[in-house]
């Protein structure tokens, strides 16, 4: 009975979700259980997919402030940040790995990725019976937001294919392709499930439009998303090929910093406009006078960018916390605005959700072809992104030399934009943080755990207990006991 209930409620709260858009739109009044009158006009749909992209922002996916979240988790559990001494140690376990399956696990993202999956498969499922003018692109951006999603699990509760020899044979997650709350799926191969997430994403831009509109997919973005999950399959002229197909340029140097303060779109594949969610807490609050940071950069990383690289100061900021000098995290801390002392960043975390970006086509493009033994071509696509990033950019590395600039060049360019931890997973490296402290000089208190083996199973997030005691058919991953 317990069951029953709970899969009732969460019927519901899929149903909720699915038709919640934005507040301008004029929807219909949606029946509770998402009956067949509720799409049968391209307005409908319209609506719908809405509600797909709308889970996006939503808590504990990109759109949590306080809870675990892909927008700031990757990078706590990384060597890009210093737990500071400041804040409220939220997500700490997190940053110091001491997460389980009873506890602080990603339980909330989990869920909210399948919610928006259900959301995705509501609209395939009711798009099979109509013809409308839109159909074609909605049912695309069904299947790349759905793709997305269980790229997004996978990569984060399975290994990476390339993490090691047994990474395609082991436990990925539950692809699952039907609207039906009341099924229990069991996890598939991480090789299964990337096969699946490559389909869905080549039909995917098959069809969707090439047209550029904020807060949605097109061919573009499907592209760079392929151009990464190929990256992460080890399938390295795909991701090249894929890569290729990203048309949208890399933003200027001269760029860069406005990016980060929604004073202009340069670069941006895929962004969504905030609406007035203070998505910049998770980092700190307040003005950088007066600051209270949660997490600080990493001195480690602070020193590792070179002065004459923009991503310094459009990354990182000087702030003040009480008396104490700190390398605050400039990256969603609040969007250029006038006020009567002139322009100026307001700190109010309230800036646009940045979720691809044109540097990754030629970043992945850069590693993957000297994964090919191509390395002068591997070169000119990492100097793509240098050229636009220092004022006498490095070049000229051969070897194992430029194998390690390419990947130093993905760290400093997606530093605080939730990727580091994925990276170091699927290289086979540990996270090693350098035992420096939370203040701008690199003294103050460091981070109580400094050190994650690269074969530690930590690697993989435990499946929440919960869901482990509703699906009988969902098994736990290695190292975690149930």
């Amino acid at each position: 009975m317990k069951k029953t209930i709970y899969k009732i409620s969460v019927f519901a709260i899929m149903v909720v979700s699915l038709i919640a858009c934005e507040d301008n739109l004029d929807q219909l009044p949606f029946d509770q259980f998402g009956t067949d009158g509720a799409f049968n006009t391209p307005k409908d749909f319209e609506n719908g997919i809405r509600g797909v992209y709308n889970q996006l922002t939503k808590d504990y996916y990109y759109g949590s402030a306080d809870g675990g979240s892909l927008l700031s988790v990757p990078d706590v559990a990384s060597d890009n940040t210093t737990l500071s001494t400041k804040g409220r140690t939220t997500k700490e376990t997190y940053h110091e790995w001491r997460y389980n399956a009873g506890s602080s696990n990603l339980s909330g993202f989990y869920q909210r990725a399948y919610i928006m999956i259900y959301s995705a498969n509501q609209i395939l499922s009711y798009a099979e019976g109509f013809s409308g003018e839109n159909k074609t692109n909605i049912v695309a951006e069904a299947k790349a937001l759905r793709a997305m999603a269980h790229f997004d699990l996978v990569k984060t509760w399975g290994k990476i294919p390339t993490q090691s020899g047994d990474a395609n044979s082991s436990l990925g997650v539950a692809y699952v392709t039907v609207a039906d709350p009341s099924i229990e799926p069991a996890r598939e191969t991480v090789g299964a499930v990337y096969e699946k997430i490559v389909q869905d994403l080549l039909e995917a831009r098959a069809d969707i439009t090439s047209e550029a509109t904020a807060g949605r997919l097109n061919k573009n973005a499907v592209n760079l998303l392929l151009s990464r999950v190929y990256l992460y399959m080890g399938q390295w002229q795909n991701s090249v090929d894929a890569a290729n197909l990203v048309t949208t340029p890399v933003a200027p140097r001269s760029s860069v910093v406005g990016v980060w303060e929604d004073s202009n779109k340069d670069g941006l594949v895929f962004y969504i406009p905030n609406l007035g969610s203070p998505i910049g807490v998770t980092w700190s609050q307040g003005p950088v006078t007066n600051i209270t940071p949660e997490y600080v950069a990493s001195y480690d990383l602070v020193t590792t960018y070179s002065d004459d690289d923009i991503r310094k100061s459009a990354y990182i900021v000087d702030a003040t916390a009480g008396r104490d000098e700190v390398n605050a995290i400039k990256k969603l801390l609040g969007r250029l605005q006038d006020t009567p002392d002139g322009p100026m960043v307001v700190a109010d975390g309230e800036v646009d959700y940045k979720i691809y970006r044109a540097a990754e086509a030629y970043l992945n493009k850069a590693e993957a072809l000297y994964n090919l033994g191509n390395e002068g071509a591997a070169r000119a696509a990492l100097d793509e992104v240098r050229s636009k990033r220092y004022t006498t950019p490095p070049t000229g590395e051969t070897g194992t030399a430029l194998r390690d600039a390419i990947r130093l060049e993905r760290r400093l360019e997606f530093a605080f934009e939730y990727q580091r931890f994925y990276d170091l997973k699927r290289w086979g490296l540990p996270i090693q943080r350098e035992g420096h402290g939370d203040y701008a000089d690199g003294t103050g208190t460091p981070s109580d755990v400094q050190t994650l083996p690269a074969n530690s199973y930590k690697f993989e997030f435990p499946i929440d207990q919960g869901v482990l005691d509703r699906n009988s058919n969902i098994v736990q991953n290695p190292g975690y006991s149930e």
